[in-house]
């Protein structure tokens, strides 16, 4: 006897498997990742990230444009000041580079949100995420008096018109210090995308590139978690939830949508999939060798990120997905 039960019947055209797609990728689902740098006319392709750019604030202002016209609706700014120093001023200063981006794109695009990589690595003299112990060469931060920092950034941040916060230095305590931070200065209605589960990965190596970020002694295991480990992710997210998160990301995407998928089961918040910088890069490598399709590849990745339960997804492919979709 031939079985009953033919799963084929439901795969048979396009329309039918389209009916019964069970996770759908859109446009609403982007943001894109976009780094500022200081000057005028400035377009620097990262050499280790095909297709990514450091930019001024004008080619920001018009790389916004290019990506609310395509339908996505969100971008999210990392910075890379002129100086750096151990204040991490260029962070928190009101001229700060990501300041004055922000504060350019809302002019020019107001309902484009804007997001701000809250971190100070890019602006550290070392490279780490906040103070570090005197004389400790292992990456060891320092952690409640980073989260004086944070806050002030922050603050800034929402000051130059952003409006979503989005920490990602993994120190202890953070959300609850932005969120004070926030609210003492007025801005009770900012919402914190928390960078809840960030693991110490291997993928982040174009976007320090990029962020021009890298540690400059030791490396950030002292506070950015073991890529061995997913119940600690639960307890992460439980904090921040405590502590004020509208929304967590996990991060990187591809090697933890385990991770993804527990988070998800875990909160009713919003979860965030963070498409890093390597995993862009590996797919534009083999897709310029002509070892892949780029389009397919791309689209099955980011709707993987969704089926293991991402409702949002930062990636570098944003723009040439949109195009794909709307296609």
């Amino acid at each position: 006897m031939f079985p009953t039960h033919r799963p084929r019947r439901l795969r048979q055209t396009p329309q039918l498997r389209r009916m019964v797609s069970e996770n759908t990728l859109s446009t609403a689902d982007l943001i894109y990742p976009l780094f500022a740098v200081p000057g005028e006319g400035v377009a620097q392709e990262v050499k280790s990230m095909p297709g990514v750019y450091q930019l001024s604030v004008d080619k920001i202002v018009a790389e916004a444009k290019e990506v609310y016209g395509l339908g996505i609706p969100a971008i999210i700014l990392f910075g890379i000041p002129d100086v750096k120093d151990n204040e991490a001023t260029g962070a928190w200063h009101d001229c700060g580079i990501v300041q004055k981006a922000a504060t350019a794109v809302k002019a020019a695009i107001p309902d484009l949100i804007v997001i701000a990589d809250t971190c100070l690595c890019e602006y550290t003299s070392h490279g780490h995420c906040g103070y570090l112990q005197t004389g400790d060469l292992t990456g060891r931060v320092l952690n409640d008096p980073t989260l004086e920092l944070l806050q002030k950034t922050a603050v800034s941040q929402a000051q130059a018109g952003v409006d979503i916060i989005a920490p990602s230095g993994m120190m202890d305590g953070f959300v609850q210090a932005i969120r004070q931070g926030l609210d003492g200065a007025g801005f009770t209605e900012i919402p914190i995308l928390s960078y809840a589960a960030k693991y110490a990965s291997a993928y982040y190596g174009p976007f320090r590139d990029a962020a021009e970020s890298t540690p400059q002694f030791g490396d950030r295991r002292t506070y950015q978690m073991d890529p061995a480990n997913s119940r600690e992710a639960l307890k992460e997210i439980e904090l921040d939830i405590a502590e004020g998160a509208d929304m967590l990301m996990v991060k990187p995407a591809l090697a933890y949508m385990d991770v993804i998928w527990q988070v998800k089961q875990a909160s009713n918040l919003p979860v965030a999939a963070y498409n890093v910088s390597g995993e862009y890069s590996m797919v534009k490598a083999a897709a310029l060798n002509g070892w892949i399709d780029e389009r397919k590849v791309v689209l099955e990745t980011l709707i993987s990120f969704k089926r293991a339960g991402a409702d949002l997804i930062l990636t570098y492919h944003a723009k040439d997905a949109a195009r794909w979709l709307q296609e």
